[in-house]
Parts: structure tokens; sequence; C-alpha cells
């Protein structure tokens, strides 16, 4: 079981190519916030540009299993087919321990689940993408995945987007500077 500390928990979470990462990145910049980053587990292959234990913990789809036996996520979620990913308890208990809130860039679903089990201490931030089309425009201009792939995450983006309601907050990134400042004072006013 997770003991409660005093840290807060925020929650980023959107459609893939929202802009949500950008977002995170750059509130874990701001020192002022005493952020650190929840590093998810995936049982997903690595990417070229990722780092194990920075980006994500990168485990065998059967070590992830064990960990769903084992009762030692505080969310997980089967994304996309035989893609797990997963909050890990021993990764918000070690920010915690430092004395620091807990920031989290995250599935829509997983994002909720975290709302759910702790309403109090979460901020759960939807980040709204100006339109399914910006979406697909952004995904392909990464250049990191397959055509199958792109049309895969377009697809789940228009089912999440129905999820914007249940957040506590639905930033919409039209213009990425704004959405940075507005994410800023959202995080800030939450954690006084």
């Amino acid at each position: 079981m997770l003991v409660k500390k005093d840290g807060k928990l925020i929650v980023f979470s959107a459609p893939s190519g929202s802009g949500k990462t950008t977002i995170v990145h750059h509130l874990l910049k701001q020192k002022e916030l005493n952020l650190d980053f929840s590093i998810s587990a995936t049982s997903r292959e690595k990417r070229v540009t990722e780092v194990h234990e920075k980006d994500y913990y990168f485990i065998s789809l059967e070590k992830f299993q064990t960990h769903i036996e084992n009762n030692d996520f505080i969310e997980w979620e089967e994304v996309y087919t035989t893609n797990f990913y997963g909050t890990l308890k021993q990764e918000v208990e070690r920010i915690w321990d430092q004395g620091k809130h807990v920031i989290f860039d995250i599935d829509v679903v997983g994002g909720l689940r975290i709302k759910n089990k702790f309403p109090e201490q979460t901020l759960a931030i939807f980040v709204q993408p100006p339109s399914i089309e910006e979406i697909e425009r952004r995904l392909r201009s990464r250049q990191t995945d397959s055509e199958e792939k792109i049309k895969e995450r377009v697809k789940k983006a228009e089912k999440e987007l129905k999820y914007a309601v249940d957040f506590d907050i639905v930033l919409v990134n039209d213009e990425l500077s704004k959405a940075k400042k507005d994410a800023y004072n959202l995080v800030e006013n939450f954690i006084k």
C-alpha cells in the first residue's frame, strides 16, 4: 500500500500529439515548483531517442505482468495491444521521500485512475489539442511511428478527447507559449 505523504500529484493527460510532454518538460525546469517526473513502466520497445530509467522503465511483458500480479502499480493499462504502461508505487514513494511533488505525463485512463485514488492530492489536467487533424500532423512530424501506428494513435485520440470533461482542468494547447504559462500558473496555485 502506498503511504500518503504531504506531496501533491500533478497529472497531465492527453491524446498522443497534444503537447503534454513538452509542457511537462517545461514545468520540470521550473525549480521553484519542486517537481519530479514520475517515470512510467512500459512493456513496449524503446525508441532510439529514449533512455531507460529516464523516459520510461522499459521492462519485458512478463516482468510487467508479474508487477501486476504483485499489486506493485498505482495504475496500469494495456494502452495499445501488448503495450502496457503503468505507475509503480515505489516511483511515487521515491519522489515523495525527496520532499517533492510528483508530475505525471500519462495516458487519459491512467490519469483518471490516479485522480480517483488520490482525489484531494491530485490536480488532473487534460491537454486539449486544437483538432484531430493537428494531432495527426504532429504525429507525422515526429517521424517516429509507422503509418499503421499513426492511424491507431489518431483513432485512440478521438476516443480520449471524450474524457476531457472528467478532468479538473482542460488546458487548450493551440499556442504552446500560452499553454506553458497557463500550466505553470495552475500548478503553482495547486501546490501552495
